[in-house]
């Protein structure tokens, strides 16, 4: 399920769940990360790679509403109101590497790159600095999931972040195309994700899409590969299942085997990651059944706004709409499953 287009998350509190990351190394000598680095619409800063702490101030003499996005179009805050000469301040953490999008796509822009969007944008401050206490989320995953590098395709991992305050960065190694086998066997993805794992790390694994040849056994001992190498690094697992394809019956369900990820031998995978799930006590983020309701709930019509269908006829990836209802699903099941505290999630 690769686009072929080259342009360009049982109870933890902060300390005993999600494990900081090392600090990114510090910006010695040089000017402070600041809003001299910015234009009216843009902010680049010169830093290594390393989990940093964003900081912002929003308002001007004007009424403004402000979105930010970092590196390959991740959501870091959504559009965030200000009446005319207020002031709102608003914190994230930032996961910066190379390559900055989809691990086997291109290096992007070094340093940290943000962009301000929004009906009215108005930045009054800034300040950027190394991550001291923040914890990872790494995803795992296919082109459903990863960091799309253009519009109109966009992943649910890529609008996770804005889900999220300062303290947790999303590092999104989900990349386009792969399946189970894919992804195990390319050294860009999982030998250079499980090195990086640290000691109550949550790993989401979403991949089912593309293993459209790979049959039940098979899929099977790969997720528990998956599992299982999240575990010896002292990583937590969290198995998500596919989101559903846009493919109705004509009473108006998806209860058919295209939308429900059936694959042409007759693999349910769905149902196989529930039962690995069940099977090696992993938490389960069922995001089939809560699409499957989303898009059920909103009809043949009402449905397309949260895939391409409108602009390419696609029933499989979402629009920046529909990845961020259905990050925001995810964000949920985090919650109502306690795999985060409260606290460093943003839910209004």
């Amino acid at each position: 399920m690769r686009r072929f287009n080259t342009a360009v998350l049982a109870a933890l509190t902060l300390t005993a769940g999600l494990t900081a990351v090392p600090a990114a190394h510090a910006h010695v000598g040089r000017a402070p990360l600041g809003i001299d680095n910015c234009t009216a619409t843009a902010c680049h800063f010169d830093v290594e790679p390393g989990a940093y702490d964003v900081k912002v101030v929003l308002g001007g003499s004007a009424a403004s509403g402000t979105s930010v996005t970092a590196e390959t179009r991740r959501a870091m805050l959504p559009e965030t109101a200000v009446p005319a000469g207020g002031r709102v301040v608003r914190s994230f953490s930032v996961d910066v590497r190379t390559p900055e999008g989809e691990p086997t796509g291109p290096a992007g822009t070094a340093g940290l790159d943000l962009v301000l969007g929004g009906s009215a944008p108005a930045l009054a401050d800034i300040r950027v600095t190394p991550a001291r206490h923040t914890r990872q989320i790494f995803l795992v995953g296919d082109s459903t999931v990863c960091d799309q590098p253009a519009e109109p395709y966009t992943g649910w991992g890529q609008q996770l972040p804005q889900y999220l305050r300062q303290g947790v960065s999303v590092a999104n190694y989900a990349d386009s195309g792969e399946s189970t086998v894919t992804y195990l066997g390319n050294p860009q993805l999982w030998d250079t994700v499980r090195p990086l794992i640290r000691h109550g790390d949550l790993v989401l694994v979403q991949l089912a899409h593309n293993d459209k040849t790979t049959d039940e056994a098979t899929y099977r001992a790969n997720l528990e590969t998956l599992v299982a190498g999240v575990r010896e690094r002292g990583g937590r697992p969290v198995l998500v299942t596919p989101i559903v394809r846009r493919w109705f019956n004509a009473d108006g369900t998806l209860n058919n085997g295209t939308a429900l990820l059936v694959n042409g031998l007759g693999v349910d995978h769905p149902a196989v990651i529930r039962s690995v799930a069940a099977a090696r006590d992993v938490p389960l983020i069922d995001l089939t059944a809560k699409t499957k309701a989303v898009v059920e709930s909103l009809g043949v019509e009402g449905s397309k706004a949260l895939y391409l269908y409108n602009e390419k006829r696609d029933n499989t990836h979402t629009s920046v709409h529909g990845a961020t209802v259905y990050a925001g699903l995810v964000r949920d099941e985090l919650l109502a499953r306690h795999l985060v505290p409260k606290g460093i999630v943003r839910v209004g």
